[in-house]
C-alpha cells in the first residue's frame, strides 16, 4: 500500500467524468488500498478514485454509524449507482480536495447504493446521516461534481470556529 497524492480544487481531472471500472484485476486492488491507506492518513470519511488522478468508477467511504463496541470500517464501491434515496439533512460538508473550506449542503438522509465489490460482485449497501452524505459526496466526484456547487453557501471562518467549539 502506498499513500498517494490528493489532488487539490482547480486540478482538471476533478471535473472529469470517470470511466466504468471493467477489469477487476491486481492493478484495481492496489489503487483501492492505496486509496484506504491515503483515506486512513487524511482524516477523512470518503476518497474517489479521481480524487488521486485515476479517472475511474471507484470510492471508499468510512462506515462511522457503527456500535461504540464496534470498528468503524471502509466500504469499498466499484461503479456505483444511488438506487434509492429518502429524507432530507442539511449541514457542513468538507472536501479532502477543497481543504479548510466547508459549505452548508442538502442530502439524502438515507441512501441505498447499488455496487460492485473489489472482485466485480453486485452488493447493494445503505447508509444513513453521515455515511448516506459520503455516499453522496463520493459518487458525484464521478461526475466531476464538487460539493461546492451544491452548498446553499459556504462557511466563514468565523462560523467554523463557532461549530469546532460546539
Amino acid at each position: 500500500m502506498a499513500t498517494r497524492m490528493i489532488l487539490k480544487n482547480g486540478d482538471p481531472q476533478l471535473r472529469k467524468h470517470c470511466h466504468e471500472v471493467k477489469d477487476f484485476n491486481p492493478r484495481l486492488h492496489m489503487l483501492l488500498d492505496d486509496m484506504r491507506q491515503t483515506l486512513a492518513e487524511s482524516n477523512g470519511v470518503g476518497l474517489a478514485a479521481p480524487q488521486v488522478g485515476v479517472l475511474r468508477r471507484a470510492v471508499i467511504v468510512l462506515e462511522t454509524n457503527v456500535p461504540d463496541d464496534e470498528e468503524e470500517y471502509m466500504i469499498e464501491l466499484i461503479n456505483p449507482v444511488i438506487v434509492e434515496t429518502a429524507g432530507e439533512q442539511t449541514g457542513a460538508e468538507g472536501c479532502l480536495s477543497i481543504p479548510n473550506e466547508f459549505g452548508v449542503v442538502q442530502r439524502p438522509d438515507y441512501v441505498k447504493v447499488r455496487a460492485q465489490d473489489r472482485h466485480g460482485e453486485w452488493f447493494e449497501v445503505e447508509g444513513r446521516g453521515l455515511t448516506a452524505r459520503a455516499f453522496c459526496h463520493e459518487i458525484d466526484h464521478l461526475d466531476g461534481v464538487l460539493f461546492i456547487d451544491k452548498a446553499i453557501r459556504m462557511l466563514s471562518p468565523e462560523e467554523l470556529e463557532q461549530q469546532a467549539k460546539g
